[in-house]
């Protein structure tokens, strides 16, 4: 099992750079950032300058989407931060949720998501490549090979398809282990059926942590399954509330969901967050004493995840990370 922690771009960067300092020292091995350019600060300048301060980690955005920048300017950024780091960069990617609709656009489609990785790993490895409209082929000449792993952000069937025919990961925004299966195992047969070798297929699960009491930890990551439920929401909206396509223990949650306020994304203290009941915040996150953490990141594992990524958004982010570095990461290692 990796760890992994996520950045909201709102943190001192001289703070963020410590945070990622401390992180490695204690077993954590990347170091994600959300990408909204509006709502928060650009993630790539803050990357490079973590990737100077750090030795293994691996950074990259949780999520990026083909909407908010010309697909060869994304590629000669992620082309950078490889050369820069040494080969430790990776990207998140997903349609575009807060970024695209902020401005008040919709996010793009699957398949232009999927078109978008294969020509944003080619141009990042150095290869002649032809996207959207563009008249002639582009082609970075300073590019040096590097294979850029892309992880797919995804609920859906066709999003989970796309995750395993395309993407070399699969993001899951949950903390709930039959869930995590759920979806994985979707996206996974979808890699196998295509002909693709799935066995070095990685699988996230991130969601938000609280280490210490219950009643307290439910107030701090109260906003995720919030956060959780806009997807949702475009799952219901495309596929209706009873599908066999979906557990009906994945949306009925959002039943009471009255609105979203994007200028409130990611934020505890969001007005927006009535709905949420404290079954469901247990179900999603992880909270209590380390105990507890050891034992569902371990059911975690047995349903196929690969990679626990903590959403350090909660607050007393330094004391969240050193719990783990000295409770929880040592039974994976």
């Amino acid at each position: 099992m990796e760890f992994a922690i996520t950045f909201k771009g709102d943190i001192d960067p001289k703070r963020t750079i410590a945070l990622c300092k401390q992180a490695e020292v204690a077993g954590f091995t990347y170091a994600w950032f959300y990408d909204s350019h509006i709502l928060w600060r650009d993630p790539y300048v803050t990357m490079a300058m973590c990737m100077e301060h750090t030795d293994d980690m691996r950074f990259g955005p949780c999520v990026t989407n083909p909407g908010v920048r010309d697909w060869s300017v994304a590629a000669s950024i992620f082309t950078t931060l490889a050369i820069q780091s040494g080969g430790r960069v990776d990207m998140g990617l997903g349609r575009g949720d807060s970024s695209m609709r902020v401005m008040g656009k919709r996010p793009k489609t699957i398949d232009e998501m999927a078109e978008f990785v294969r020509a944003v790993k080619g141009m990042v490895r150095g290869d002649a490549v032809k996207y959207e409209d563009t008249p002639a082929e582009v082609q970075l000449p300073w590019a040096e090979g590097y294979e850029l792993p892309i992880w797919i952000a995804a609920y859906g069937p066709k999003a989970l398809a796309a995750a395993g025919t395309v993407g070399d990961g699969l993001i899951i925004q949950l903390g709930e282990p039959m869930l995590c299966n759920w979806f994985l195992t979707q996206a996974i047969d979808a890699g196998r059926a295509a002909g693709r070798d799935m066995s070095g297929y990685k699988v996230m699960s991130a969601a938000p942590v609280w280490v210490g009491d219950i009643e307290m930890g439910r107030a701090q990551t109260r906003w995720f399954p919030a956060m959780v439920g806009n997807h949702v929401a475009d799952i219901v909206e495309k596929y209706g509330q009873e599908t066999a396509d979906i557990p009906a223990s994945f949306t009925r949650y959002i039943e009471g969901r009255k609105g979203y306020d994007y200028k409130e994304h990611a934020d505890k203290d969001a007005a927006h967050l009535d709905f949420i009941t404290d079954d469901v915040i247990d179900s999603f996150s992880i909270l209590g004493p380390p105990e507890a953490h050891v034992e569902k990141i371990k059911q975690l594992e047995a349903a196929g995840v690969t990679q626990f990524n903590i959403y350090l958004m909660c607050g007393e982010e330094e004391r969240i990370v050193a719990e783990y570095g000295e409770h929880v990461i040592p039974h994976f290692q």
